[in-house]
């Protein structure tokens, strides 16, 4: 029994390590994660600076300080030319227009007179273009920044500095319960800490929604293919159903698996280069404040996950005698995954929720669910092992079945089976 399991497991890997599909699709992956964990340096290479728009304003107090105000900034959106005053109204619109229609500056600012409610003088950009709503936002900025330095003058320095001392807040993550005992999550988790965790969890729920979809559909798709071609008929002669279905089973884990260790280190390695180590410092991520049992409860869950869906996928492909008709079959198990993936994702900004704890004790969620859960929230340890345990008793269940439809459905050819037929040929073997 065991040398026909480990030779279908080390032929399945074998295989599929070889093949040139499993090449291609790695080293696209691993472009992609190149790419896309070097694409800010990559358009900074490509992207010129941008240069600032001009607008025009004549001589004056207000024109000053909004032209220091830009000035002061390191990149300024805007840079303020003052023109001299040309005698009347008339003569600085027209003279403003010319500098327009020169190209000197893109519009300008017209200063009228004191609004009675805010103090400050009503304001007009005039421009070519009525749409120009990305420049008259960024005036608005610099006037209130300008108008609000005004008023500041009539007020004294102390109370000044701690009007303009910005509040300050944290965010620690804390747990429900006495003292934190009796829980997952970990107590005083900083905000670090908890973005970190969060980024965690919304990578792994990818990882795994990508690994049950394509991993499941591959091994639903060789045993069909293999049924088809009648090659099935030669293998139960010499290899159990048994062996067959659990060797493909772990044979297709351990190459996922080798794909994921090869991308992760592809993401890892491309993250310590030294133009993304100074991106992420800008960024305050430190890759160092992972939690690694975080890391252990997602591969814990990521296995468990695996198993359970692989089984029906197995079972599925087993009763499918042609390729073109898999699609099909595998969709109910396709849309049971994309539930789970879409409660975590959507779920990950209200961790808490009632319907994400009742659902993360369902066997199929439970791998998505809980392990957001654990990342995000502090559920008592009694829910982790609850979940663990249904898990576990799903997974024996379905393998159990599963093994059983096997080892019926690989040798029923023609249309599919129904359940009816399928209970009345699994009551004729014994697992």
């Amino acid at each position: 029994m065991n040398n026909g399991f480990m030779t279908v497991m080390s032929f399945t890997i074998k295989n599929k390590l070889r093949s040139k599909s499993f090449i291609v699709t790695s080293l696209l992956l691993v472009l992609l994660v190149t790419v896309g964990a070097n694409l800010p340096y990559i358009i900074s290479l490509f992207q010129s600076e941008q240069s600032a728009d001009a607008v025009g304003a004549i001589s004056g107090e207000i024109p000053g300080r909004l032209e220091q105000y830009y000035a002061a900034q390191e990149n300024p959106a805007i840079v303020i030319k003052q023109y001299p005053d040309q005698g009347s109204q008339a003569a600085n619109d027209q003279f403003l227009k010319d500098k327009v229609a020169d190209g000197d500056i893109k519009g300008y600012l017209e200063f009228g007179e004191t609004d009675a409610a805010s103090g400050f003088p009503k304001v007009l950009y005039k421009s070519t273009s009525t749409l120009d709503f990305g420049i008259t936002g960024k005036l608005q900025t610099g006037l209130q920044s300008v108008k609000s330095e005004a008023l500041a003058k009539e007020l004294s320095p102390e109370i000044l500095a701690r009007i303009t001392a910005p509040v300050v807040i944290g965010n620690v993550q804390i747990s429900t319960t006495q003292g934190g005992v009796g829980s997952v999550g970990s107590e005083g988790k900083t905000e670090e800490e908890f973005g970190m965790a969060t980024v965690m969890v919304y990578v792994l729920i990818i990882v795994l929604f990508l690994g049950v979809m394509i991993t499941g559909q591959l091994i639903a798709t060789e045993i069909t293919a293999e049924k088809s071609s009648r090659v099935m008929e030669v293998l139960i002669t010499s290899v159990s159903p048994m062996n067959q279905m659990f060797g493909k089973i772990i044979g297709m884990l351990l190459v996922g698996l080798s794909q994921i260790v090869l991308i992760v280190a592809a993401a890892v390695g491309n993250l310590l280069l030294p133009h993304n180590i100074g991106a992420l410092k800008d960024l305050d991520i430190n890759l160092g404040s992972i939690d690694p049992v975080l890391l252990v409860y997602g591969i814990v869950f990521y296995l468990l996950g695996y198993f359970l869906y692989a089984t029906v996928y197995a079972a599925v492909g087993s009763i499918v005698s042609r390729t073109e008709d898999l699609g099909q079959a595998v969709m109910p198990i396709t849309l049971i995954s994309l539930a789970g993936f879409y409660l975590a994702i959507f779920g990950i900004m209200t961790p808490d929720a009632r319907y994400i704890t009742v659902t993360s004790f369902i066997p199929f969620f439970t791998p998505f669910l809980m392990f957001m859960r654990i990342g995000l929230t502090d559920p008592s340890i009694w829910e982790v092992v609850l979940s663990l345990l249904i898990l576990c008793a799903s997974i024996f269940g379905m393998g159990w079945l599963s093994a059983k439809i096997y080892r019926t459905g690989v040798l029923m050819y023609g249309k599919r089976p129904s359940l009816k037929e399928l209970r009345k040929a699994m009551k004729a073997y014994k697992v």
